[in-house]
C-alpha cells in the first residue's frame, strides 16, 4: 500500500511532502479516537523489546533520528507510530531559515537522500515553550486517566523518549560555538531526556572543524560543568561524521574515555558519493549536501564495530545510518550498538517502518 502512496509522493518536492504527510497525521490525531486508531495499527506490543540505555527505558530501540522533527511539532504523532524515540532538532539559539531552495533530493534507485538544509529551526525559545507543552499535556493525560498503562487500543505503553540535538548559529563564529551549545543545553535540559552535541553535519561552513579534538574537548567539558549545576544530570552524546578518518576516530575515542563522554551517535551523514547507482549527472546537478540512506549501511557498521571493538564496549551507540528493516537494524546491533534511529528510511519504507523493524528482531 504505502509503495503506491510513495509513487505519487515522490512526484513533489520532498519538504513539501514531509509537511503535508506530517500534518495530515496530526489531523487525525486530533479526530476523536484518531491516536488511538494509528496506535493499533502502527505501535509495538512487544514488551522484550523494552531497553535500557544510559539509565532511560525505552518501549522499543527503534527512535526517530534528528532532522525530521527538527521543531518538536510532531511527537504526539510519531509516539502514535510507535517510536521509542524521537531527536528532536538540530536546535539552534536563534532561529534560522537554513540554506536556500531546493535543498533535499532524492536518490530512488539508491534508496538515499541528499539534504542540505542548515540547521533551519525555530530557535530554542520557540521549542523549549512547545516541549513545555508537550510535557504538560502528558502529565495532564496522566493525572485524568492514572490507568493509562494499557487499553484495550494501545500497547502497554512507556514515556516517549525525547532527545535534544544541539548545535550553533551560522552566524556564530567556531570560536564562540560553545556558547550556542551552552545556550541551548541550558534552555532544554528541563524538557530532553538525553543530548547530542551536532559538531558533525556538512551543511553548516566551518562547523566539522568542531570535531578536532581541543575543539571538542571545550564544548563538551562546558557542557559538562552546566550538566553537574541541574538537580538531574542528563546523558552527553556526541554525533559523529563517517567521513573522519581513522586518526581523528582514535581522537574522538581517546577523548570520549578521558572526559567519560556518555556515548556516541553514529553517524551523521555524509560528503561522500562513491558507488552511487543514480546517474553521476544527476547527482552533480543536485550539488553539495549530506548523503544519506542505504548508502551508508556498510560504512556505518564497520565504524561502529571499530569503535565498540577499541573500547571493549566502553562508549554506549546509537546507530543511525542506512537502516531500513530488521535484518538491518540487527546488523547494527551485532556491531556494537544498543539503540538505531531511522530517517531516510521512514521515507522510504512509510509510517509502518518502527513496526516491521521490531517484529523482526
Amino acid at each position: 500500500m504505502y509503495k503506491i502512496l510513495r509513487t505519487i509522493l515522490f512526484a513533489f518536492d520532498p519538504e513539501r511532502v514531509h509537511s503535508f504527510s506530517m500534518n495530515w497525521l496530526q489531523f487525525i490525531c486530533k479526530l476523536p479516537f484518531g491516536k488511538r486508531f494509528l496506535t493499533a495499527i502502527f505501535s509495538i506490543k512487544n514488551s522484550h523489546l523494552a531497553t535500557n540505555f544510559l539509565d532511560l527505558s525505552f518501549a522499543n530501540p527503534v527512535g526517530l533520528g534528528a532532522g525530521f522533527d527538527k521543531n518538536a511539532c510532531y511527537l504526539n504523532e510519531l509516539e502514535a507510530l510507535g517510536f521509542g524515540f524521537v531527536e528532536i532538532g538540530t536546535v539552534t539559539p536563534l532561529a534560522q531559515p537554513g540554506n536556500d531552495k531546493p535543498r533535499i533530493f532524492r536518490l530512488p534507485k539508491d534508496k538515499a537522500l541528499i539534504n542540505r538544509m542548515g540547521f533551519n529551526n525555530d530557535g530554542v525559545k520557540v521549542i523549549r515553550e512547545r516541549l513545555l507543552k508537550w510535557h504538560k499535556s502528558q502529565t495532564d493525560l496522566r493525572r485524568s486517566n492514572p490507568a493509562n498503562e494499557a487499553t484495550a487500543l494501545s500497547a502497554p505503553k512507556r514515556r516517549l523518549v525525547i532527545g535534544g540535538n544541539i548545535g550553533k548559529n551560522k552566524i556564530t563564529p567556531n570560536e564562540d560555538a560553545w556558547r550556542d551549545y551552552i545556550t541551548c543545553f541550558n534552555a532544554l535540559h528541563d524538557y530532553v531526556d538525553y543530548f547530542v552535541v551536532n559538531v558533525s553535519s556538512p551543511n553548516t561552513p566551518g562547523l566539522r572543524e568542531l570535531q578536532e579534538k581541543e575543539s571538542l574537548r571545550k564544548i563538551i567539558s562546558q557542557l559538562q560543568v552546566q550538566n553537574v549545576s541541574f538537580e538531574t544530570t542528563k546523558p552527553i552524546l556526541l554525533k559523529i561524521a563517517p567521513d573522519l578518518t581513522i586518526g581523528q576516530i582514535n581522537d574522538v575515542i581517546d577523548l570520549a574515555i578521558e572526559i567519560k563522554l556518555d556515548g556516541l551517535v553514529i553517524s551523521n551523514t555524509t560528503i561522500g558519493r562513491e558507488d552511487l547507482t543514480t546517474e553521476s549527472s544527476l547527482v552533480v546537478a543536485m550539488g553539495a549536501g549530506g548523503l544519506s540512506g542505504l548508502p551508508l549501511k556498510q560504512r556505518n557498521t564497520e565504524l561502529i564495530q571499530y569503535i565498540h571493538q577499541k573500547t571493549k564496549g566502553q562508549i554506549p551507540i546509537i546507530a543511525s545510518g542506512g537502516i531500513f528493516t530488521g535484518e538491518d537494524a540487527k546488523e547494527k546491533l551485532a556491531a556494537g550498538a544498543k539503540l538505531v534511529q531511522v530517517w531516510t528510511g521512514f521515507v522510504y519504507e512509510g509510517p509502518a517502518i518502527v513496526k516491521h523493524i521490531c517484529n523482526s528482531i
